[in-house]
C-alpha cells in the first residue's frame, strides 16, 4: 500500500456557492469513479482556488459527498500574471496499492489547459454521473 497523489482542476463560470459546490462534485465524483475510490483510503485533500472565487469552500462538495472524516484545508493558488481564472485544484492523497501510472487524475472544463497530457479520460455520461452525485448525497441526508 502506497501514499499516492491525486490531482483535479475544473472551473466555473462565475463566482457562486452553487457553481462551486457543483463544479467540485463533479470532478470529485469522476476522480471517485475513474479511480475506486473508498473515503477510509483517503489521507487528506488540499483544495485551492484562484482569488476570484470566494462564495464557497470547494471542500464542502467532498462531505456532501460523505468524505467525513477525511482532513481537509483550502487555500488560495498563486495569484501568476494571465493564468487561469475562476479555477478550483485538488490534490488528494490517498492510500493505494495502485501505481503511479494507473492514476487516473481529472481536469474539466477550462482546467484542461492546465494539463493536456493528463486529460484522457474515458467519455464522461454526464447524466449519470450527476445521478451518483444525488445519490451519494440523499445518503448523506
Amino acid at each position: 500500500m502506497f501514499c499516492r497523489g491525486i490531482r483535479g482542476a475544473t472551473t466555473v463560470e462565475e463566482n457562486s456557492s452553487q457553481a462551486i459546490l457543483e463544479a467540485t462534485r463533479q470532478m470529485l465524483a469522476l476522480i471517485i469513479r475513474l479511480n475506486e475510490i473508498k473515503p477510509e483510503e483517503v489521507a487528506c485533500a488540499y483544495f485551492t482556488v484562484t482569488k476570484d472565487i470566494d462564495a464557497q469552500f470547494p471542500a464542502l462538495a467532498a462531505r456532501q459527498l460523505g468524505w467525513n472524516n477525511v482532513p481537509f484545508l483550502c487555500g488560495y493558488e498563486i495569484a501568476v500574471p494571465d493564468s487561469l481564472e475562476k479555477c478550483i485544484r485538488v490534490l488528494i492523497q490517498w492510500n493505494t496499492p495502485k501505481s503511479q501510472k494507473e492514476i487516473t487524475h481529472v481536469y474539466l472544463n477550462n482546467a484542461v489547459r492546465l494539463r493536456p497530457d493528463l486529460c484522457d479520460i474515458p467519455p464522461v455520461d454526464w447524466e449519470d454521473l450527476n445521478h451518483w452525485i444525488e445519490n451519494q448525497m440523499e445518503e448523506m441526508s
